[in-house]
């Protein structure tokens, strides 16, 4: 049997997510890791007997042997190293988000374009078991319209300081590193239908919060509390072409009672809320009704669903599949991430370029 062979790039803590699906598929051979710590490159290529360790990523992708990559870095490297990538000859899987700014997610997407191979976005929550349960209802019709969906990703105390804290290198804070997620979840499940116009704020006020105590919270390993000038807290509304319309609030830390996670889609059949566990809700003989599906797990499964997204990469790079989460979707969730900085800077909704006019501008400003 053919495998297919991968190389890792970037050794931090998402990378082990990464790794674990590797090296429990049957038809991947995990080849070679790549990260500017070369000791931490060295205990995970340890860890998962991994042969060759560079401590760049170029040397990587020179490497001829190695067909397919996962992009683990920080946000302000995804669209350099992703488009290196393409044209060195690899397929990508590229963490979320694919870039810093549309004008670098479309750097991605042209260099897709140029190579002819595929990127796939790592919006993991996609691919959880009760998120693909929901797209089957939703596809299939028994939802009906769907006009609203909301979304809530609240830390009381949140903040992982370190890269996630620093806006030069992650980009923003909640919002582009766990909003990107929920807003993702409910558009997909939406259908993705086009955003039309956003109206957002982000609000600095509470800071790092470092020290609370008696709350333990996640820490990134270059955890440094005095650094941090990315929002605490962000909410957004988000309108789309087809009428239908999306709320978000997302934060690292706020005065709030309890931390909570909530992704919800109504449509004028039924709805579904899929955090903090799975349930429908429809109407039958004029009775509203609650459907609980009998799965594993109600709840969404980090690990499972990082399995299943890399299976699904695998069977994409064999020709089986096609692409969940194409480059495309990382462009467009990347437009309203940055419109949602945009309206918060103007303190005004900001109204959302079509693909036409965004062409018609990039073909101005280059002089054709």
């Amino acid at each position: 049997m053919a495998k297919l062979k991968v190389g890792v790039i970037g050794a931090g803590s998402i990378s082990s997510s990464h790794l674990h699906a590797y090296s429990v598929h049957p038809e991947v051979e995990l080849t070679a890791i790549a990260d500017m710590n070369g000791e931490r490159a060295q205990e995970k290529a340890a860890a998962y007997g991994i042969p060759h360790v560079y401590d760049n990523y170029i040397e990587l992708l020179t490497n001829p042997d190695i067909d397919a990559v996962s992009i683990c870095t920080w946000n302000n490297s995804h669209a350099e190293i992703a488009v290196s990538a393409l044209l060195a000859g690899k397929h990508v899987l590229c963490e979320k988000p694919l870039a810093q700014t549309v004008e670098q997610a479309l750097t991605v997407q042209e260099a897709v374009k140029r190579s002819g191979k595929l990127l796939l976005v790592g919006f993991v929550r996609r691919y959880a078991d009760q998120a693909q349960l929901v797209k089957q209802y939703a596809e299939s019709g028994q939802l009906g319209e769907i006009y609203y969906a909301k979304a809530s990703a609240i830390r009381r105390l949140g903040n992982p300081g370190g890269w996630f804290s620093d806006a030069t290198r992650s980009g923003g804070g909640p919002l582009i590193d766990i909003g990107v997620h929920m807003i993702d979840l409910c558009w997909y499940l939406m259908g993705k239908p086009k955003p039309v116009s956003v109206s957002g704020n982000t609000y600095r006020k509470l800071g790092n919060r470092s020290h609370i105590e008696g709350l333990s919270f996640y820490k990134a390993a270059d955890y440094n509390a005095s650094l941090n000038d990315v929002e605490d807290m962000a909410n957004a509304l988000i309108r789309f072409e087809n009428g239908a319309s999306l709320y978000v609030d997302i934060s690292y830390t706020l005065h709030a009672a309890q931390n909570e996670m909530s992704s919800k889609i109504y449509g004028t059949k039924g709805g579904a809320e899929l955090d903090p566990k799975l349930v429908i809700v429809t109407e039958q003989f004029n009775k509203i009704v609650n459907i609980e599906p009998q799965l594993d797990h109600l709840d969404f499964q980090f690990q499972d669903s990082f399995n299943q997204e890399i299976a699904h990469f695998v069977d994409c790079c064999f020709g089986k599949a096609e692409p969940i989460s194409p480059v495309e979707d990382g462009v467009e969730l990347m437009r309203m991430l940055e419109a949602v900085y945009q309206s918060s800077a103007l303190g005004a909704e900001v109204i959302l370029e079509s693909d036409a006019v965004s062409e018609a501008a990039a073909a101005m400003k280059e002089g054709v």
